[in-house]
């Protein structure tokens, strides 16, 4: 397992010898590295070197350091996804190849706010739903979703929504189509309520993608919040230089 002198950086050559340890499963996910000093003998590297290749390694995330009690393997996350292609949470699990579905349902409909009608341009006379779901994946929570759409827009009713997308179920009256949506990402460490409903400690972090989704004709139609696990989705974005 020693590291091969070459004309590159030693920390380099240990950053990679890792990766292709953990690649070929001698360190498995969720496992603890052994010790520093342990290391660093059997890569044949100083202590220096090693922490230097862990730094770089914990900025890729592919390991992380718990304070007190060691160095761990990284999941990888089970779904990618470009952030620049809209798609559902169920199209993005079944692409996976896994097979979506949800175990927590929670449907309120009130009176829009101010608020509302601003963020829906819409009347005092509409209804507003909110619906809360857990989406999971073979039977995994992975997701937890917080949409809100005006109830003339979901004109076969809600009770639809346990087996099929939210997209799926406005745009079944043929009158709507999600054609964008403008979407801010924030990390979160830990949320009372996503983190213990989708379960997750306070070591898992989340990542929340605050999504206003646009139809064809610029009418703002639904309004998500939805807080994914981070050990299970990564997010990615093809930058093009103008």
């Amino acid at each position: 397992m020693m590291v091969k002198a070459d004309q590159r950086h030693l920390y380099v050559q240990v950053i990679e010898r890792l990766k292709q340890d953990i690649e070929s499963g001698i360190f498995k996910e969720n496992e603890r590295f052994p010790s520093e000093f342990e290391l660093a003998r059997t890569l044949g590297v100083s202590r220096a070197t090693l922490r230097e290749a862990l730094r770089v390694l914990e900025e890729e995330k592919v390991i992380v350091r718990k304070h007190g009690v060691g160095t761990f393997v990284n999941p990888r996350p089970l779904f990618s996804s470009g952030i620049e292609h809209l798609s559902s949470v169920s199209s993005m699990i079944r692409d996976a190849g896994m097979e979506p579905g949800t175990i927590f349902m929670d449907v309120i409909e009130t009176d829009v706010c101010e608020d509302d009608m601003t963020k829906f341009n819409c009347s005092e006379e509409n209804r507003l739903v909110t619906i809360k779901r857990v989406r999971t994946a073979d039977q995994v929570p992975v997701v937890y979703c917080i949409d809100q759409v005006l109830s003339k827009n979901i004109p076969l009713g809600t009770d639809e929504l346990l087996n099929e997308s939210i997209f799926d179920a406005i745009e079944k009256s043929g009158r709507i189509r999600i054609a964008q949506a403008v979407t801010h990402i924030e990390p979160v460490g830990y949320d009372d309520e996503a983190s213990s409903i989708l379960r997750c400690g306070v070591d898992v972090p989340l990542l929340v993608l605050l999504q206003q989704h646009y139809s064809e004709e610029g009418e703002m139609v639904l309004y998500s919040k939805n807080y994914f696990r981070a050990d299970k989705f990564s997010f990615h974005v093809v930058r093009k230089r103008v």
